[in-house]
């Protein structure tokens, strides 16, 4: 006899209702999601030559399907039979479907009676106060779930964002009851699901997105992000310091009469960058180089930017040439990659940059577009640190020269 098929057995059943709990489904149900009930599902049964060949075993299989019902347990499924004529046992009924009336039967078969009950209360008192929330609940119930004990003081948080749009306070400084700082921190995601439902637009910054920019979008104060840079002559010192750092907004105010202001990603490099009279040395932050455009006083400037001879080493100066457009390239040339061989390396393919500079010169695009199509080799790249120092000394005396005054 052949090995019996998977017929639909009770505990198939639950787990077939259990799926419907997991995916969210019977509880979005709840708040006006998809309508589930009544609730019809189909059996995987024996066919009429199995019922004749097994029929013990069909009989057994039928009893077990009986004692999970409704007619022997009070709750749970009814059986949709079905009639079917063997020529050998004659007429005999076969479970077809089975049918859940009601989520009540479906709940309690799986035990989740008291979740959906805590699930109705959350869900009552959320759209009591943020009616639009209803679809969120409906598409978010497990997740709201798993936030259940905590959801009175996520809807306080709602509450004070309401009635304080875009406070311009730290997050510690929220006076929430309840609420400290970590618990934000831990749910910013969340929240910020939440709070473009109930907020108005005039109070979200929508250039702001993602948890790291959490306090941007909603108007909070975040750490000012610091700046870091070294004075290169000491008769520019500040009170006697020269390697500082300071927030953005304190460097864009800083009053120096620097003339030349260097640029370099690599943090080894900005520290053994020589003393030069009447400059300073900024250690980049990759990308970031844009906010230097906040800092008004590089525009009558001299700026050089010294990055990677590799695709993104290019890509950062053309972001940097939008923030300064005036900015100028250093140890970044045919040139200086040709001489240095030996150093080369490779970038990682995963993380070329592939798109197109505008803002490149006509040289820089050149070798840009060279190193990007790999004209000298598969994904060379020159690494800024591999450069000897002595080549750095003699760029930079060579860019002085013009001026007069030596390396010092």
């Amino acid at each position: 006899m052949s090995p019996v098929p998977a017929w639909s057995s009770a505990a198939t059943i639950r787990a077939q209702v259990q799926r419907l709990w997991d995916d969210g489904r019977l509880l979005a149900a709840r708040v006006g999601g998809e309508a589930l009930f009544p609730l019809e599902l189909r059996l995987r049964q024996p066919t009429v030559a199995q019922t004749g060949e097994r029929f013990e075993e069909v009989r057994a299989w039928i009893r077990e399907l009986d004692a999970g019902s409704t007619s022997a347990r009070g709750y749970g499924y009814r059986i949709v039979w079905r009639e079917i004529n063997h020529r050998q046992l004659g007429r005999n009924r076969i479970p077809d479907s089975v049918v859940f009336d009601s989520d009540a039967d479906a709940l309690r078969l799986i035990g989740r009676q008291l979740d959906a009950r805590r699930f109705d209360q959350i869900a009552a008192a959320t759209i009591k106060l943020f009616p639009q929330l209803a679809g969120w609940l409906a598409r978010r119930a497990l997740a709201v779930m798993e936030q259940s004990e905590a959801w009175e003081r996520i809807l306080a948080i709602l509450e004070w964002f309401v009635a304080h749009p875009r406070p311009g306070l730290y997050l510690r400084q929220l006076d929430i009851a309840g609420v400290d700082s970590k618990f934000i921190e831990t749910r910013k995601a969340m929240l910020a699901e939440l709070l473009d439902l109930v907020l108005s637009p005039a109070a979200i910054d929508a250039n702001a997105s993602g948890a790291r920019q959490f306090e941007a979008r909603y108007g909070l104060l975040s750490k000012p992000a610091l700046l870091r840079f070294r004075v290169l002559d000491p008769a520019h010192a500040i009170g006697g310091l020269s390697d500082l750092s300071v927030p953005l907004a304190q460097f864009a105010a800083l009053q120096t009469q620097v003339r030349r202001v260097f640029i370099t990603e690599n943090e080894i490099n900005g520290l053994a960058f020589p003393q030069m009279p009447d400059a300073m040395v900024i250690f980049g932050g990759g990308y970031g180089v844009e906010r230097l455009a906040d800092v008004p006083w590089l525009a009558t400037r001299e700026v050089y930017y010294w990055g990677d001879i590799d695709t993104h080493g290019f890509a950062i100066l053309d972001r940097l040439r939008g923030a300064i457009p005036h900015a100028r390239s250093i140890l970044m040339d045919s040139a200086t990659l040709m001489a240095h061989r030996a150093l080369w390396g490779t970038e990682e393919a995963d993380k070329r940059f592939t798109g197109q500079p505008s803002r490149l010169a006509r040289a820089e695009l050149a070798l840009f577009e060279a190193l990007r199509d790999d004209v000298f080799g598969e994904r060379i790249r020159m690494e800024q640190e591999r450069l000897s120092f002595g080549s750095v000394q003699q760029a930079l005396a060579a860019l002085w020269a013009a001026a007069g005054p030596k390396l010092t």
